[in-house]
């Protein structure tokens, strides 16, 4: 289940550079770290990289992780995101 964790996340970046650009990846955070967003809408929004029952399983545990997290927590996170997202960090040669 790890390693379905890992993979899930390595294909983030990766459809991020694939041509759909930071924005999708921002968004993802985004939802990531939304105690509103519910775990079955980021599961349907992830679905274009994340289809099958294990992957979405992994989702739901992602974001089950995020929603138990405080606020603080999620703050420092979102500032982390936006630091490395100022750095260029989504931009590939």
């Amino acid at each position: 289940m790890k390693l379905l964790t890992v993979l899930v996340l390595a294909a983030l970046p990766l459809y991020c550079s694939a041509g759909s650009g930071c924005s999708f990846l921002e968004e993802v955070v985004s939802k990531t770290i939304n105690p509103k967003v519910s775990i079955p809408e980021y599961q349907h929004f992830l679905e274009p990289v994340a289809s099958t029952p294990e992957e979405q399983e992994v989702l739901a545990d992602a974001k089950e992780c995020f929603l138990n997290q405080s606020n603080e927590t999620l703050t420092n996170f979102e500032k982390m995101m936006q630091i490395m997202y100022s750095s260029n960090f989504c931009v590939l040669h």
